[in-house]
């Protein structure tokens, strides 16, 4: 083992040896090696004369570029498009994103968390979450409406072992109790990875304040029973809160709240900022010593220099001044109302009663999307005949569920989609008599 890697691990097992308990075998091998990067940081540092070690070209004392590039791109400084980015991500972003974290995260005041540290995009951010703490076997904890692409990330590449329970109780309430049993069932494994997504895909659905309050406390409950938790709030349709729900992610709830539980927000400007080919997302952790968050962001930075080497310095640029911008809030509440709208309409549709033969709908109040759940007719089955005959696109799960994305829906259009998917249901319910 490397011996960096070696002194970041020393350093975990002094502060908290919990913490060094999660990370995989490959999580306990990284690190940020002090190779060109580092070398290259000192010469522009103190390189006052010339400075011949970055891997890019320059002309002017300004990074070299296409003119007919740089046209497209005239509001913008070359030096914040062409270098590359520092492998944990422009400076300035992060500290913003954090600020920004505190600003809506208010349960995060007085804990001790880390720097963000730029992804590319939450997909990334996740892997990397995999890559760091699990092993082949590994319990990965969640409920059973979930986001497919789970399976790659943590599954496949991983070897995690998925333990799923029951997202919603009979009452329609989030399953707090299926939670806490389903991480208890793991209790001789010693560790488990919780993976936690609000707003929900597929559901649309974010804990209410008292949910929330449940959560925090079943956590503790299980840490205190002696199993080392990494939970992870997967916050990609962070901010998009139409109803009764919390306001902020459950990372601001359980940080810090037990020695043997580590937190790790996994967000991004990805979908709560409309920019989702930008692949902008961000990894923070949070921990009450401060040698710990130290040494998660080198292996972090490791990994990342070990992968993508960094992500995109324009699509950081562009997110950055955005953030800065006094126009950015206005003009982002201005897109989370229109959601807001077409959830509430989708709910006047469906409350009407004039589908209730065909299905239910889960609860939701929040993000992207919602969930009808069919009586009697395959959701697959209905996905293709909806598509071949009518031109309408839906996504199935499973046997029963059929995600709807009300996101890419115009209002106007919400009563026409349903109206259709109904006559599907029934073309093919007639079918079945």
């Amino acid at each position: 083992m490397n011996e960096i890697a070696q002194d970041l691990n020393r350093q975990i097992q002094q502060e908290n040896p919990h913490v060094y308990e999660l990370l995989s075998e490959l999580g306990k091998n990284l690190y940020y090696p002090k190779g060109i990067l580092s070398q290259g940081a000192e010469a522009k540092q103190k390189g006052y004369r010339f400075n011949a070690t970055v891997g890019i070209a320059t002309e002017h004392n300004l990074p070299m570029f296409l003119p007919l590039i740089q046209e497209t791109l005239s509001d913008y400084d070359p030096k914040d498009l062409y270098p590359y980015a520092p492998p944990a991500g422009k400076p300035e972003l992060r500290a913003l994103w954090r600020d920004k974290m505190l600003e809506e995260n208010p349960s995060l005041k007085d804990k001790s968390f880390g720097n963000p540290i730029v992804t590319n995009a939450l997909t990334h951010g996740l892997s990397i979450v995999a890559d760091l703490f699990i092993d082949e076997d590994d319990p990965l904890v969640l409920p059973d409406k979930l986001w497919g692409n789970y399976n790659l990330i943590f599954g496949v590449r991983r070897g995690a072992k998925n333990i799923t329970f029951p997202f919603f109780t009979e009452e329609g309430t989030f399953n707090t109790a299926g939670m806490k049993d389903a991480l208890l069932s793991k209790r001789d494994h010693g560790k488990a990875i919780l993976l936690l997504n609000f707003p929900n895909n597929p559901t649309g659905y974010t804990p209410t304040e008292h949910e929330a309050d449940e959560i925090v406390a079943a956590l503790r409950e299980v840490a205190q029973q002696g199993m080392n938790l990494a939970v992870v709030t997967d916050d990609a349709y962070f901010g998009l809160f139409y109803e009764n729900s919390i306001r902020e992610s459950l990372f601001a709830r359980i940080a810090n709240i037990h020695p043997r539980l580590l937190a790790i927000k996994v967000d991004g400007a990805t979908k709560e900022d409309f920019v989702w080919g930008f692949r902008v997302g961000f990894i923070t952790y949070a921990n009450e010593h401060p040698a710990i968050l130290n040494a998660l962001e080198k292996k972090t930075s490791g990994i990342i220099r070990g992968t993508i080497s960094s992500a995109s310095h324009p699509s950081q640029t562009f997110v950055l001044n955005a953030l800065r911008s006094n126009a950015f809030q206005s003009q982002k509440n201005m897109k989370s109302e229109l959601l807001k709208q077409r959830a509430s309409k989708v709910k006047q549709i469906l409350n009407r009663g004039s589908y209730n033969d065909a299905w239910d709908y889960y609860p939701f109040n929040s993000g992207y999307f919602m969930c009808l759940k069919l009586k009697g007719v395959k959701a697959e089955a209905l996905r293709v005949h909806l598509l071949e005959q009518y031109g309408v696109g839906v996504i199935s799960l499973g046997e029963s569920d059929l995600r709807i994305a009300f996101s890419c829906v115009e209002e106007k259009d919400l009563n026409d989609l349903f109206d259709l998917i109904y006559q599907g249901f029934h073309d093919l319910s007639g079918q079945n008599d």
